[in-house]
C-alpha cells in the first residue's frame, strides 16, 4: 500500500510502501478489546485495603445493657453498622494482572494500526522540524497535521525536544515506537508518526520479527 508522507507545513511530500502483514492485517476487534482490557487491568496497583471488624482497634465490652433501653442489641462498637465500625466485604490487595499470549498481543497491535489506516487516522510525517523545546511551535505543527483533534506523537527515540514541546498540550501526546500499544494508539483522533518511527515499528512488529 502506497501511503502519503507530509512534511511540517502539511503538503505531501513523498510516499511509502507500508508493510501490508502491519498495516492490512485482518481487523479483530475482539482481540483488540482484550487486549485493552488486560492493559488496563495490569495498570492497576491493587494496594486498596480496608479494615474489617476484626481489625478494628475498639474495646470488646458490650456497648450498652442487653435489655431496657429500647434499642436493638449490640456486643460491640465494631460492628459495620456503626460510625468508626469496620468495613463488610471491603476490598483487600490483590493482583489484577492479566496473562494474553505473544501472539494474541502482537496480533493486537497489527489490527489497531489496520484500523487506523482504514480509519484515516494516521498521518505520516518526514521530521519534526523543532529546533528547541517550544509548546507554540508544536501546537501549530499539529494543527496543520491533525486539525483541532487530538493527537499522538510517535517518535523513533527518546527525542526530549519534541517531547517536551508536545507535553504542555492538552489535546496531544508523545510516545516512542518501541512502547507501542492498543491504549495510546486508540485513545487519540489522530496518530503521527515520523519516517523514522515507521522504520522501528516495522522491525518491531512484522511477521517473524
Amino acid at each position: 500500500m502506497q501511503f502519503p508522507v507530509m512534511n511540517s507545513a502539511g503538503r505531501e511530500v513523498s510516499q511509502v510502501e507500508l508493510p501490508p502483514d502491519i498495516f492490512e492485517a485482518k481487523i479483530n476487534v475482539g482481540l483488540m478489546h482484550q487486549a485493552f482490557v488486560r492493559q488496563m487491568a495490569n495498570a492497576r496497583q491493587g494496594s486498596h485495603n480496608t479494615r474489617s471488624r476484626s481489625e478494628i482497634r475498639a474495646t470488646g465490652a458490650k456497648w450498652y445493657r442487653q435489655k431496657g433501653t429500647g434499642r436493638a442489641r449490640h456486643g460491640a462498637q465494631s460492628a459495620p453498622i456503626f460510625v468508626g465500625g469496620g468495613l463488610a466485604h471491603g476490598p483487600k490487595p490483590r493482583d489484577y494482572t492479566k496473562k494474553m499470549p505473544r501472539k494474541m498481543r502482537r496480533g493486537a497491535i497489527r489490527s489497531t494500526l489496520s484500523a487506523l489506516v482504514r480509519d484515516d487516522q494516521l498521518v505520516l510525517v518526514d521530521k519534526l522540524d523543532i529546533a528547541a523545546p517550544n509548546t507554540k511551535a508544536m501546537r501549530g505543527l499539529l494543527e496543520t497535521l491533525a486539525g483541532d483533534q487530538s493527537a499522538l506523537v510517535v517518535l523513533a527515540a527518546e527525542q526530549k525536544v519534541a517531547r517536551k514541546s508536545v507535553s504542555n498540550l492538552p489535546n496531544a501526546h508523545s510516545l516512542v515506537a518501541n512502547y507501542l500499544n492498543v491504549r495510546d494508539l486508540l485513545k487519540y483522533d489522530k496518530v503521527i508518526m515520523t519516517l523514522e518511527a515507521l522504520d522501528v515499528v516495522t522491525s518491531i512488529w512484522r511477521v517473524g520479527a
